[in-house]
């Protein structure tokens, strides 16, 4: 099994991680997605959790120009429209198998046995979290995730134009 293509983040990573995120970043065991100028967007964190808890969230959103823009969409209610997209047997299948890429890349760093079957975002038959998805589709790139895909589509943000410098500015 091929294990997803990060390195371990070092301490200057794992601090922006935790500005981005407002907290301090559990477990983070790579940086899955970058911003044009190289600065973290989706963090991978491990499996199971430091204290022992089942984390079945592989890829996790951390962008803040990201995660507002996916936030915005969300409001806009496009769930049940995305929702409605696995109704055609093609992007249902690509959703299923986006599912099981998901389940693959988190049990080739760790096979944790509650959260066996579970992926992120609702897959493979919902539509739950937009920022779930976002991330998976940036981390395993386009082409993998229909919905996530189609939620950095829509998007008012993109990772080919780096706003770091406006969330770094507006941090202090």
């Amino acid at each position: 099994m091929n294990r997803p293509p990060f390195d371990p983040p070092d301490e200057s990573e794992i601090a922006i991680v935790s500005r981005q995120i407002g907290r301090p970043a559990r477990n983070a065991i790579g940086i899955a997605a970058r911003c044009v100028c190289g600065a973290p967007t989706v963090v991978a964190t491990g499996p199971r959790l430091d204290d022992g808890t089942p984390f079945p969230t592989l890829y996790y959103l951390t962008h803040p120009a990201a995660t507002a823009a996916i936030s915005t969409l969300e409001a806009t209610g496009v769930m049940p429209k995305f929702a409605a997209l696995l109704d055609d047997e093609s992007t249902a299948t690509a959703y299923r198998a986006a599912h099981e890429s998901y389940i693959a890349d988190r049990e080739s760093l760790e096979y944790v046995a509650e959260i066996e079957g579970v992926s992120a975002g609702g897959m493979p038959k919902r539509v739950k979290c937009l920022h779930a998805l976002a991330a998976h589709a940036l981390a395993a790139g386009p082409g993998v995730n229909p919905i996530g895909d189609l939620a950095l589509e829509w998007a008012e943000w993109t990772p080919t134009v780096c706003e770091c410098a406006d969330y770094e500015s507006s941090d202090g």
